[in-house]
C-alpha cells in the first residue's frame, strides 16, 4: 500500500470516528483531509470567515468606553446584595461575577465567539470552547458547570459542506467541555453570512474559588503561561496558497516551518488553561488575565488599569512561536508583534506572582502539562499602566513537529 493510499485510509478511520463521537479520535488523528470526508480538496474552513478587509474587532478604547459606561449602569442598580460579603466585580474584565441570593455563593459567567482562524473544523471546535474556558480559569475558576453552544452556519457554505463541517465542529467542542469536566447543554445556531463559533460558559462557586485580579504589588513578576504568534502563524499557512503573499516571508522562513507553526498554534490554542488556573491558587496569584483578541500588552493594560495598588507592568521577554518574529518582521510589521499587538485567540494567561514562588509555578506547570510558561515582566511602582521595552528578548519556542 502506498504511503498517499496509507493516509487516506487512516484520515477516512479519523473522519469516522469523529462523527460518530468516539473517544478515541485524538490517538490515531491526523490533520483534517478535506477529500476523505468527500469535499473538494481545495475546501478551507478560513474562506467562510472572509470579511472582504473589514476589521472583525472593535477597537480597544471604543469597547473601553462602552465598558466604562456599563460599568456605571451596574454600579448605580438597587442595593439588595449591599449586605452581601462577597465583591462585585461586575464588568471589565474576564467574566462578570454576580452573587447570588443563596448562602454566599456567585454567579460566574462569561460568553465569546469569533471567525474560523484554522481550516480543521473538528481543532476550530475545540479551540472556540477553549477559548471560552479561558475566560474562567483566568479568574482562577477551574470548575465549569454548563456550557452553551453559539453556532452561525455560513450561507456560502454548501449542503454537503454544511453536513460535514458542522458536525465536526460541534464535536470538538463538545469534547474541549468534556476535557474540562462539563457539558454542553444547549445553546443556539442561526444562519449567517459568515460561520462564527463560540459558547456561554457558566459556574456557581464559593468566593474562594475564584481569584479577584486586582492585587498586584511592586516587586512582583509576570507570567505567560502559552507562546505568543498565532495569529502570523494561521495567516502564513493561509499564505501558502497566495504566491502574492509566500513571497514576501519565503526569504525568512520555509514551507515546513510554517506547517510545523501552524500545527504548534492549533496545538496551543485547543489546550486548555485548566492546570494553570489551578497553580494559581497554590502559587498565590495577584491576579490575572488571558491574552487574546488585544493582544499581549491591550490585555496587560487592561490587567494593569484594574490594580488597587499603584503599579505599572513592564515586560521585557517575549516568547513566540519558532520564526514567527521572523515572518512578521518580513511582513513590514503589519502584525505588530513585538509591539505586542497581535491578536492571539485563546491565548495564554498573564499571571502577577508573587517574585519568589514563580519559578515554581513555570517548573510546576511544565512537569503536570509539557508545556512551558516564562517569566516575562515585572511589576514596579507606577500609575497603572503596562509597556514593552524597546527591544524586548524573543525567547524563540520550538514548532511542534
Amino acid at each position: 500500500m502506498s504511503y498517499q493510499s496509507s493516509v487516506a485510509q487512516d484520515s477516512l478511520a479519523a473522519a469516522q470516528l469523529e462523527m460518530a463521537g468516539n473517544p478515541n479520535t485524538l490517538a490515531l488523528r491526523r490533520p483534517f483531509d478535506p477529500v476523505a470526508h468527500d469535499l473538494e480538496a481545495s475546501f478551507r474552513l478560513t474562506r467562510f470567515a472572509d470579511l472582504k478587509g473589514r476589521s472583525c474587532k472593535v477597537p480597544q478604547d471604543v469597547l473601553s468606553k462602552l465598558v466604562e459606561s456599563l460599568q456605571q449602569d451596574y454600579s448605580q442598580q438597587d442595593d439588595q446584595f449591599m449586605h452581601v460579603a462577597i465583591p462585585r466585580i461586575g464588568i471589565g474584565l474576564d467574566c462578570s461575577v454576580t452573587p447570588l441570593r443563596h448562602g454566599g455563593l456567585c454567579l460566574v459567567q462569561t460568553t465569546d465567539f469569533f471567525y474560523p482562524l484554522v481550516d480543521d473544523p473538528y481543532m476550530m471546535g475545540k479551540i472556540a470552547c477553549a477559548n471560552v474556558l479561558s475566560d474562567l480559569y483566568a479568574m482562577g475558576v477551574t470548575e465549569c458547570d454548563n456550557m452553551l453552544m453559539l453556532l452561525g452556519v455560513s450561507t456560502k457554505m454548501t449542503e454537503k459542506e454544511r453536513d460535514v463541517v458542522i458536525p465536526l465542529i460541534m464535536r470538538g467542542f463538545k469534547d474541549s467541555a468534556l476535557e474540562a469536566g462539563t457539558s454542553v447543554t444547549g445553546g443556539q445556531t442561526v444562519i449567517n453570512p459568515w460561520c462564527t463559533i463560540g459558547g456561554v460558559a457558566t459556574t456557581i462557586c464559593q468566593p474562594n474559588e475564584y481569584i479577584v485580579p486586582d492585587n498586584a504589588v511592586m516587586g512582583d513578576v509576570l507570567v505567560l503561561t502559552k507562546p505568543l504568534g498565532t495569529q502570523v502563524a494561521v495567516n502564513a499557512h493561509q499564505w501558502l496558497d497566495q504566491p502574492e503573499r509566500w513571497n514576501r516571508i519565503k526569504l525568512v522562513v520555509s514551507e515546513e516551518d510554517v506547517r510545523k507553526a501552524y500545527h504548534r498554534a492549533m496545538d496551543s490554542m485547543s489546550r486548555l488553561n485548566r492546570i494553570a488556573a489551578r497553580l494559581m491558587h497554590k502559587y498565590n496569584a495577584h491576579g490575572s488575565t488571558d491574552v487574546t483578541g488585544f493582544g499581549l500588552l491591550g490585555h496587560a493594560q487592561n490587567l494593569a488599569s484594574h490594580q488597587k495598588n499603584e503599579v505599572s507592568f513592564v515586560i521585557h521577554n517575549l516568547p513566540v512561536i519558532a520564526k514567527m518574529a521572523a515572518v512578521a518582521k518580513a511582513c513590514g510589521n503589519m502584525f505588530q508583534l513585538l509591539q505586542g499587538h497581535a491578536p492571539e485567540t485563546s491565548g495564554g494567561l498573564l499571571i502577577c506572582l508573587p517574585r519568589e514562588q514563580a519559578a515554581a509555578y513555570c517548573k510546576d506547570i511544565e512537569k503536570q502539562e509539557g508545556y512551558q510558561a516564562w517569566i516575562i515582566g515585572i511589576v514596579e511602582k507606577g500609575n497603572r499602566t503596562a509597556r514593552i521595552i524597546d527591544k524586548p528578548r524573543v525567547i524563540e519556542v520550538p514548532a511542534k513537529d
